[in-house]
């Protein structure tokens, strides 16, 4: 006979394991800073700085028509120099040559002669033009000097004398240079001021 394998059969109460109690839901996380809902990351937001405003520069002067068609040429001490002594030079021979050797015109035109110096010499040379101006006198007074009986002697004690006789001419053209290169010097030190105030009030904002 053919005996079939049972399996004893257990008796006796099931023994299953004690039911857990259910557990209280959890309360709802409170958002992370720097994440978003989906689970990305969020960029802080930079603070925005308000936009300073700068101050708007002062309006330039516009110059007037006439000012735009004079010239306003800027000449190195030496080009200051050379010009003066190179327009008082021609003068002096027109004036020998069409007033007879009249030093009073020569001295009338030495005037504006030292006004264009002191105006055109550019503002790192306003020294210098107050200095040219008299070599300047005393080069162009040469073919207006009396040569007397001729010779090299003559001319120069004619050179003296123009220079004793024509020594207001020679004051006055000097001292009118001297007051244009000063008007000058004090506007740029205004100028350089004021840019620099402008400068400081621009860092402190």
């Amino acid at each position: 006979m053919e005996q079939h394998s049972t399996r004893p059969v257990q008796y006796g109460p099931r023994r299953d394991r004690p039911a857990r109690p259910p557990r209280p839901p959890r309360p709802p996380l409170p958002p992370q800073a720097g994440r978003t809902p989906g689970g990305g990351v969020a960029r802080s937001a930079r603070p925005v700085r308000p936009a300073q405003r700068r101050p708007a520069p002062a309006p330039r002067p516009v110059p007037s028509p006439a000012a735009r068609r004079l010239p306003n040429p800027r000449l190195t001490g030496l080009g200051g120099g050379l010009f003066c002594g190179f327009v008082m030079l021609t003068l002096g021979f027109l004036v020998a040559l069409l007033f007879g050797m009249s030093p009073t015109v020569y001295g009338v035109l030495f005037l504006p002669v030292c006004v264009l110096t002191a105006l055109w010499v550019r503002e790192g040379d306003l020294l210098t033009a107050p200095v040219v101006v008299p070599v300047a006198f005393a080069l162009g007074l040469v073919p207006v000097a009396d040569e007397g009986d001729g010779g090299t002697g003559a001319r120069l004690m004619g050179m003296v004398t123009g220079l004793a006789t024509q020594a207001g001419w020679l004051y006055g053209g000097t001292l009118l240079a001297c007051a244009i290169v000063l008007g000058r010097r004090m506007r740029m030190v205004r100028t350089i001021n004021r840019r620099t105030a402008a400068a400081r009030s621009r860092a402190q904002a």
